[in-house]
């Protein structure tokens, strides 16, 4: 089912966006990737943009199972260069490798590079990131956006007479049908100082990736609605799961 929305661009060099929009491959829908407690992952840049991202070792020769985070994702084999992003706490550079094998697995994708062929090899590559460089990719479609574009726009209210909310600092593609911004609020207390707020049309007035601007209007009470849940919250929530 078509989602009304404004489209997020597929993140591939190879194919024009389309106003469907980028899937992650489905499967058990998981919390927000800027969540406590999320692992350590790599992030769509401005520079890069990701394909795939590494979840853990999958066999004993140096297999790993990821994420999918492209519309096509046969063309792994066929791409003259893919990179490697490690993690942000690892503060490592970018590194180039070779798909050797590859094969589907339910809604992810396992992955064999080349020159890592065993299992403390793929432990290495845990929470890393599988890219390709921006200039490769397609340009988007008017009405569409890369998500590597909207990490770092501002995000304005016009109910809040164009107050600045925040800063988009990544996309929750997982937690809803409906993609999500993960935007760090300005000047609020730490357990409301994430919001998702829902990336549709309805609420979106102006979208400048250049002018790293992303104006809307939000219904009163949808910044605390959609609030990440606090540590109590979340305790309250595991334990009504376990009674």
């Amino acid at each position: 089912m078509e989602i009304p929305r404004p489209a997020i661009a597929h993140e591939d060099e190879q194919e024009s966006p389309s106003a469907a929009g980028l899937r992650d491959g489905g499967g058990t829908p998981a919390p927000s990737p800027s969540s406590a407690s999320a692992p350590a992952r790599a992030r769509a840049t401005p520079h890069w943009l990701l394909v795939a991202q590494l979840i853990r070792p999958h066999g004993r020769r140096g297999e790993l199972i990821a994420d999918i985070l492209t519309d096509f994702p046969n063309r792994f084999q066929q791409r003259p260069r893919l990179f490697l992003i490690p993690p942000e706490r690892l503060k490592t550079a970018p590194r180039e490798v070779r798909v050797e094998n590859f094969w589907f697995l339910r809604s992810r994708i396992v992955l064999k590079f080349a020159g890592v062929d065993s299992i403390n090899e793929a432990e290495g590559l845990r929470g890393f990131g599988v890219a390709i460089p921006a200039s490769e990719r397609a340009p988007a479609e008017e009405g569409s956006a890369y998500i590597s574009d909207l990490i770092g726009c501002r995000v304005t209210d016009a109910n809040r007479g164009g107050a600045i909310i925040g800063e988009i600092v990544d996309v929750d593609r997982h937690s809803s049908s409906t993609d999500l911004l993960v935007v760090r609020r300005q000047g609020v207390a730490n357990s409301q100082r994430e919001a998702l707020i829902p990336f549709v049309r309805d609420f979106l007035l102006r979208l400048d990736t250049i002018g790293r601007i992303v104006e809307m209007k939000l219904p009163e009470g949808l910044l605390e609605i959609n609030a990440p849940l606090t540590d109590e919250e979340k305790s309250r929530a595991t334990e009504a799961e376990q009674s």
